[in-house]
């Protein structure tokens, strides 16, 4: 291994470590603002969904009585028979 083969794996190596300890640093920074970010984001959509749920449960109190005449008046359909479980055993 000559000289400037070494030289150029140490600059390598010393370039991949400072990128290593530049992104290590940059996400102790940014960590705390991206976490904050995405706890909002988590709260909107709940908030969406209660909403979304209320709304809901309101139609629904509104629409029961319609629902259960509806439900009430459907005929259950008979199951489809397809045949008998037989239980083979082995033979020896």
């Amino acid at each position: 291994m000559d000289q400037a083969s070494f030289q150029s794996f140490l600059r390598t190596l010393v370039i991949i470590i400072l990128v290593y300890y530049l992104i290590k640093f940059a996400f102790r920074l940014l960590a705390p603002y991206l976490l904050n970010k995405a706890v909002s984001k988590v709260n909107e959509n709940f908030q969406k969904q209660q909403q979304a749920y209320q709304q809901n449960s309101q139609n629904s109190t509104t629409n029961q009585g319609f629902e259960e005449n509806i439900k009430q008046n459907k005929i259950p359909k008979e199951k489809k028979k397809v045949g008998e479980y037989i239980d083979f055993e082995e033979v020896e």
